[in-house]
């Protein structure tokens, strides 16, 4: 006869839902997530190439001349900011996003426009990880740069993968309902 295994009680007296206390010692990293990202793919699947860097443009324009609309706030001296890099990124990142998206086929599907989000959030890091690069050269960070790398890519990297679908999928479904 097999012995019975004890399973663990997920609820209390009350009905509510309870952790076992062995789970505390499990080290929970909340995924940052920026919807600056999602914005700039967004106008990427939704506007074309052309509408997404010109907003993008406007939008380091907008920053750069004093308005607090970065996420650090804004003005000239924001470009010695270790995200700057990824800031500028957000034009090309856009640009590829919105030639992707609006390829010559018949019918765009969820996976092309996944995949088009993708390839602009690539570029968006990889601008990143250059000006971060460059500025480590320059000595102008006051953090190790893999330390940088690994906050400001690494980490948020899966959030950023689970906007990129949620992106796709908006997009897809507007594309359908506005015929094109």
């Amino acid at each position: 006869m097999e012995a019975a295994i004890a399973l663990p009680n997920f609820f209390n007296e009350e009905g509510q839902v309870v952790l076992p206390t062995s789970w505390a010692a499990v080290p929970v990293h909340p995924l940052p997530v920026s919807y600056q990202v999602a914005a700039v793919l967004f106008v990427g699947c939704m506007g074309g190439r052309q509408a997404a860097a010109l907003s993008q443009v406007a939008y380091l324009i907008l920053g750069l001349s004093g308005f607090q609309v970065f996420s650090q706030g804004g003005g000239l001296d924001y470009w010695r900011e270790p995200t700057f890099g990824y800031l500028l990124g957000f034009v090309p990142g856009a640009w590829v996003c919105g030639w992707l998206a609006f390829r010559p086929q018949k019918r765009v599907s969820l996976e092309w426009l996944a995949l088009s989000s993708l390839g602009g959030l690539v570029l968006i890091h990889v601008c990143g990880a250059l000006y971060l690069g460059a500025l480590a050269l320059a000595g102008q960070l006051s953090h190790p740069l893999v330390e940088l790398l690994e906050q400001y890519s690494l980490f948020a990297l899966p959030g950023q993968l689970v906007t990129v679908c949620l992106v796709a999928a908006v997009a897809r479904v507007l594309r359908l309902i506005l015929l094109y």
